[in-house]
């Protein structure tokens, strides 16, 4: 459009390219929000929202939380931005010294990105540099996960295993190879927590390190839990299978904890609560309560003294970010890990885990519904498409939970996911089953 009719029509929805999103679909009935406070976002009329994902996945404290607001407007007008190629601030050596202290082992050292995509690329960039540094520079082959997410970067959609975000997009990167997902409806349906069955599908690794040689991988990265997917939960013991047969192999093994850090799962981390300590874990959303986009990548010490050597006025990693711990970010990261430590939410998640499952499960039964998983807090079901093709109901339940039941949530083609903010109150719980309840039966027929 010309600048006279932007000008003249600025509330016009044409001109934003939405990302993720069926834009024609939503600008013929747009789901708006204005404000947010709490467990709820509030459209341009004032009417209420259930916040059933935090965000996207990432405001676990809940919105505009008071102490997170005054930390960005005081940190806004002290220091605005600072480079973060060869200077620094304050704020930022606190925050890496805060979340190296949370996360398990000797994962000490933090680079910031500015996302979860950011991040993903930026441990994929480490590894390969590592085996360079260390004279191991054949090891240049990077192993994923089918049905996984790692961003949006070409690094993550390479090692990710969602099919459309990888079919447009080229050839993506070479010398990537994909684990199996660990999902068996027949075997795991309406599973609460970790399943039972699933921990072999770890061992396709052998496949794929006989396949190309362990002297070729760098690396594996998977999530603890695949969410993005439709909230997949690893199958009891399969995650330090993983382990061992990265260890055997000379493989790094990265966790993408971008959805599962800061307590989704009653953890700052889910390395903690399955007892196994990644090479490196990457970060993003909860880190700041999603209040300013941060991201970043937590390596154990070895990895990042194997880069500490030469003279001292050299670079020893040539990456980075123009936003790297940028000075907001880095004062909503403090503020929010207060917040979660002074209330407890990590430990009050994990006490909520039993009761969220059990309401979530109430769900069996309803029409169409074909599973249902829950881990920490976080639950998704799965709907029977309907005859006209994947996502037609997905996207009619999305549109119905906004607009009638005052509630938002996610879908994957007709996988309905939520992660409410950890501050949800038990009775909030039983309201949030109420409205998926009632959203599940308008879209029956």
């Amino acid at each position: 459009m010309s600048a006279t009719t932007a000008a003249a029509a600025p509330n016009d929805l044409e001109a934003y390219w939405m990302p993720f999103t069926s834009n024609r679909a939503f600008k013929k009935n747009p789901r708006m929000i204005a404000r947010a406070e709490g467990m709820f976002y509030y459209t341009p009329d004032n009417r209420p929202i259930m916040d059933g994902t935090a965000g996207l996945w990432c405001c676990n404290a809940g919105h505009a939380r008071e102490p997170i607001v005054q930390a960005i407007q005081a940190q806004a007008r002290d220091l605005d931005y600072a480079p973060s190629f060869q200077y620094g601030h304050p704020k930022v050596f606190a925050a890496a010294a805060r979340i190296a202290a949370l996360a398990p082992g000797d994962l000490d050292h933090v680079f910031f990105a500015g996302s979860g995509s950011e991040a993903a690329d930026s441990a994929l960039k480490i590894a390969l540099a590592y085996w360079n540094v260390t004279g191991k520079a054949t090891k240049t082959r990077l192993i994923g996960r089918e049905r996984g997410y790692h961003g949006v970067g070409f690094g993550g959609i390479s090692v990710g295993g969602m099919s459309n975000n990888r079919k447009f997009f080229g050839s993506l990167l070479a010398g990537v190879d994909h684990l199996p997902h660990t999902y068996d409806r027949e075997k795991q349906a309406f599973s609460k927590g970790e399943p039972d069955y699933g921990a072999h599908f770890a061992d396709d690794l052998e496949r794929i390190v006989a396949l190309h040689d362990a002297s070729t991988i760098a690396a594996v990265i998977v999530e603890p839990m695949a969410g993005s997917t439709g909230a997949l939960p690893p199958p009891k013991g399969y995650l330090k299978r993983l382990r061992e047969l990265c260890d055997k192999h000379g493989i790094l093994l990265i966790f993408d904890e971008v959805i599962t850090g800061f307590g989704r799962l009653g953890f700052a981390f889910a390395a903690e609560r399955y007892g196994v300590v990644p090479d490196m874990i990457t970060f993003a959303k909860g880190v700041t309560s999603g209040a300013v986009p941060m991201g970043g990548v937590i390596v154990r010490k070895p990895i990042y003294d194997a880069f500490m050597g030469g003279p001292d006025n050299v670079i020893e990693l040539f990456h980075g970010y123009t936003y790297s711990g940028h000075p907001l970010a880095a004062a909503a990261a403090l503020a929010s890990l207060d917040i979660y430590r002074d209330e407890g939410l990590f430990e009050r998640a994990l006490s909520m885990e039993g009761a969220f499952a059990d309401a979530v499960m109430s769900l069996k039964g309803e029409p169409n519904v074909v599973d249902i998983r829950t881990l920490g807090m976080v639950g998704a079901f799965d709907l029977a498409p309907r005859a006209e093709g994947a996502g037609k109901r997905g996207y009619e339940f999305i549109e119905r939970a906004f607009h009638e039941e005052g509630l938002m949530i996610r879908t994957a083609a007709d996988t309905v996911a939520f992660s409410p903010p950890l501050i949800i109150s038990e009775a909030q719980v039983e309201e949030l089953v109420g409205k998926l309840r009632r959203t599940i039966r308008a879209v029956a027929n």
